[in-house]
């Protein structure tokens, strides 16, 4: 158990005796003066018009941006929405949390640096929140990023454990170095110097928050008040990974479910191919088997791509067997014509003219045929005749889609809206 070693952790760290691998109350303080020089000269009020409050995200109430900046991994990142955010839209574009970290290319498409930001003014914002809600941790970033130091993660971490009246969803593509940084890798005492640096932080930075903090105990005495973190794995934290296809599957999944976590999940967002959850192991036990929650939605954007309906319905039929529950966040831009209601696709063309009625009618939309393993071919470009690309509806399983809009394609998956759940020990 982690308890007992992290009460011998914080009596050898923050009573004053320093080991190499638990950052003391000293080297807390000096983490926060440097952490105020990565936060650059944003105010507070400056910040709070990005903050996402009331987020449109569909599994989350809030975003807190605590981190933001990335890298593209895979060919998910490609058409990524937050970098998209930040070139298009100078509100977001030009304040001092996301100014420069996104560029476009030549071909138009919009492209983290690379850079990563701390914005410090944002870090008590959770503790300011009293009523409960799901927020998501670094919309627009990744908390476990390869240059984010684990100092800043340390913080962010500090702040979760003393807001246990809120559930914090963190998402990553990078499940490998959660997974070390949870399991307290490369630390003389594992997950327990782990927990006493989250600890330390808490009482040096937060302490008013401390009292009656559910996952702290106290410990020292009034000249020397400590405290200890006796819950790890934080109940109040979901942990999950990004995938598209069964590669980035195969290939993340396995991190996460070995990362110590309350509640694991993925976010199957852009959903590019087909995943099997049984084909992807975990040692003896299939993923599907040892998940809380899977998400699924298709690629918004100017750029984005189609999702072939039976991707979306294989994993919904795999979550219902296992007893997992599944949430449909939306259809992004492209609308699969087996997805419209019956006729309503006539809208999608224009009226042929009075003149020629049986002449074929104009589509108002790009249109394109998805076969199975994702090979898309071009139907027509809006307001122009269909002109079917060679190969188009040659084969099984090929749908044509319909470029209306994410917000005319909707989030109904063969008429149902899926809005599952996991239990978690924040707000549900």
């Amino acid at each position: 158990m982690i308890f007992r070693a992290l009460i011998v952790a914080m009596r050898f760290s923050c009573i004053g005796t320093r080991m190499n691998t638990i950052t003391t109350l000293d080297t807390a303080r000096q983490t926060n003066s440097q952490l105020r020089r990565f936060a650059g000269n944003a105010t507070a009020t400056g910040m709070m018009h990005v903050m996402a409050r009331n987020s449109k995200i569909e599994w989350c109430d809030d975003t807190w941006n605590i981190i933001t900046g990335c890298t593209l991994v895979d060919e998910g990142c490609r058409h990524c929405y937050a970098a998209h955010l930040i070139t298009s839209w100078p509100a977001i574009g030009n304040h001092p949390s996301r100014k420069g970290l996104a560029r476009k290319n030549a071909a138009g498409e919009s492209k983290f640096t690379g850079e990563v930001r701390f914005n410090e003014d944002w870090l008590d914002q959770p503790l300011r929140w009293k009523k409960p809600r799901k927020i998501f941790v670094c919309a627009h970033g990744d908390l476990f990023h390869e240059t984010v130091p684990d100092e800043w993660i340390d913080h962010v971490f500090a702040v979760m454990a003393l807001a246990p009246q809120h559930t914090f969803q963190v998402l990553t593509k990078r499940p490998e170095r959660a997974r070390a940084y949870l399991n307290g890798d490369g630390l003389e005492m594992g997950d327990a110097s782990r927990g006493a640096n989250i600890a330390c932080i808490a009482q040096d930075d937060f302490h008013q928050h401390l009292h009656g903090s559910t996952f702290f105990t106290p410990i020292g005495n009034e000249e020397e008040p400590q405290a200890v973190l006796t819950t790890w794995p934080l109940p109040n934290i979901c942990l999950g990974t990004s995938i598209s296809d069964q590669a980035s599957a195969d290939q993340r999944i396995p991190h996460l479910l070995a990362a110590p976590a309350a509640v694991r999940f993925i976010s199957a967002e852009p959903l590019l191919g087909e995943v099997d959850l049984k084909a992807t192991r975990y040692g003896h036990m299939t993923a599907i088997s040892r998940l809380d929650w899977v998400i699924v939605g298709g690629e918004s954007g100017p750029h984005a791509r189609p999702m072939h309906p039976e991707w979306a319905r294989s994993l919904r039929d795999q979550c219902a067997a296992a007893g997992v529950p599944f949430l449909f966040k939306q259809w992004g831009e492209w609308l699969p014509l087996n997805q419209t209601a019956l006729g309503a696709d006539d809208a999608y063309y224009h009226p042929a003219p009075e003149e020629d009625p049986e002449l074929s009618s104009r589509c108002k939309y790009d249109s394109l045929c998805i076969a199975p393993d994702g090979t898309s071919y071009s139907t027509g470009t809006a307001h122009q005749y269909h002109r079917i690309a060679e190969g188009a509806f040659a084969g099984a399983g090929h749908m044509q889609c319909f470029k209306i809009g994410k917000s005319r394609a909707g989030r109904l998956l063969d008429g149902i809206e899926h809005n599952g759940f996991p239990q978690i020990g924040g707000a549900a």
